[in-house]
């Protein structure tokens, strides 16, 4: 599975492409990099680059599913704006295409790439530089938050399904498994009146 993540930003909007690789919590980067426009610009104009910046990416690297993080309100309302607008345009263009989208809490993407929810940007780096095996570590931030958020929906989103499944199976081979050794008691010929009861029972039926 390939994943596109973006961590949404108007100023710097992170954007992360992961693969899996074979079966596991191993993962590989594809891509990664940051779409980034003028503080001075008209707002208008700035999320007008980051659309483009994004289709860009959609088109190159084609994944199967889309993660954005999810938006919070915080203490700067003119920040969580144009976050909040960065992550409606990555919303759309996902839509346009067909592509499932998952959001993901910081608290979340957090707790699966250093196993706690209130790490800090640079531990989020060095975890994220370790597990995919890179030679440095992503920069900016943004970037390497884009690349925790892909890591998140691999491990927690993409496996939620995998574990259904492999719960699905164990059901139904245990099922089996009950019915196989149910009639093999039946075969034994421990208590004949029960086997010939059963037989006799089977044979009115036809």
């Amino acid at each position: 599975m390939r994943v596109l993540a973006v961590d949404p930003g108007l100023t710097r909007c992170g954007i992360g492409v992961v693969d899996t690789v074979a079966t596991g919590r191993r993962a590989a980067m594809v891509g990664v990099g940051v779409v980034r426009t003028p503080a001075t610009d008209p707002v208008e104009a700035r999320l007008l680059a980051i659309s483009e910046g994004l289709e860009s990416w959609l088109d190159e690297h084609r994944p199967d599913v889309v993660a954005v993080e999810r938006v919070f309100a915080q203490s700067n309302v003119r920040s969580v704006m144009g976050t909040a607008q960065a992550a409606g345009l990555v919303l759309v263009a996902a839509a346009r295409r067909g592509l499932p989208v998952a959001m993901h809490t910081p608290s979340e993407v957090k707790a699966a790439v250093t196993g706690n929810g209130r790490a800090d940007k640079e531990q989020v780096t060095v975890m994220v530089t370790r597990i995919l095996g890179l030679d440095a570590p992503p920069r900016p931030a943004d970037a390497a938050d884009a690349l925790a958020l892909a890591l998140c929906h691999l491990w927690r989103g993409g496996g939620t399904s995998r574990l259904e499944a492999a719960a699905h199976g164990a059901l139904v081979t245990g099922r089996r498994n009950a019915y196989a050794e149910a009639e093999a008691a039946a075969r034994r010929p421990r208590r004949n009146v029960v086997v010939r009861s059963q037989a006799s029972s089977a044979d009115s039926r036809r």
